[in-house]
Parts: structure tokens; C-alpha cells; sequence
């Protein structure tokens, strides 16, 4: 299994993604995160275990609430990944731009 594929199956559901993204802006509470939801709160509770089990996001107890955001580490895991995309994607478009160009100074008759 490559490192970002639990991450990227984390996130390809809707509404967790909605969740990661909401926790994105500030730290929540389970309740505050399902107030803006029209699934229950067990449910987005079992959103936040599938994201805390792709490690992008972590939580803290605060009295009797568990406080969610989001967990650098697991968002820089699934950065390197996707700039390593990035990365050989620029390269073959260059790649592609220069064999598509005849070179400078070449005659072209």
C-alpha cells in the first residue's frame, strides 16, 4: 500500500471530506461538526474514526468533549504524494513542449 492510499479512500467520500475540510478552517467538536450536517452525530462520529485512522486528523479531550483537527502530519504525507505527482507531470509536460518545438537557432528550411 502506497503511503497517501488511506488518505485519498478517507477522503473520497462527500461528507468526509466535508468534515475534514470544516475541521480545515478551525477545531471542532464532535456536536459543533454534526450541527452543520444533515447525517447524525454517531455517523459523523464514524466519519472522524475512518479520518483519525488515515491520520488527517487527531483529537484532544477538553472536559467531556473530544476537540477534532486536522493532523499536519498526515496532510504532509498526502502532500509529498501529490507533489510528486505534480512533479513528473511538469517534467513530462516539458518534455512534451520541447520535442514539440524544434530548438533555437535551427534552421528551419
Amino acid at each position: 500500500m502506497r503511503p497517501a492510499d488511506a488518505q485519498l479512500a478517507a477522503l473520497a467520500d462527500p461528507t468526509r471530506r466535508a468534515i475534514f475540510e470544516r475541521l480545515a478552517r478551525k477545531p471542532m467538536s464532535v456536536g459543533e461538526l454534526a450541527d452543520g450536517f444533515t447525517v447524525s452525530r454517531p455517523a459523523v462520529s464514524q466519519h472522524l474514526k475512518a479520518l483519525r485512522d488515515a491520520r488527517l486528523v487527531d483529537h484532544e479531550k477538553s472536559g467531556t468533549q473530544n476537540i477534532y483537527r486536522v493532523n499536519p502530519e498526515g496532510i504532509a504525507a498526502l502532500r509529498r504524494y501529490l507533489d510528486s505527482l505534480w512533479s513528473r507531470a511538469l517534467g513530462d509536460l516539458k518534455a512534451a513542449a520541447e520535442s514539440s518545438h524544434p530548438a533555437k537557432g535551427k534552421d528551419r528550411s
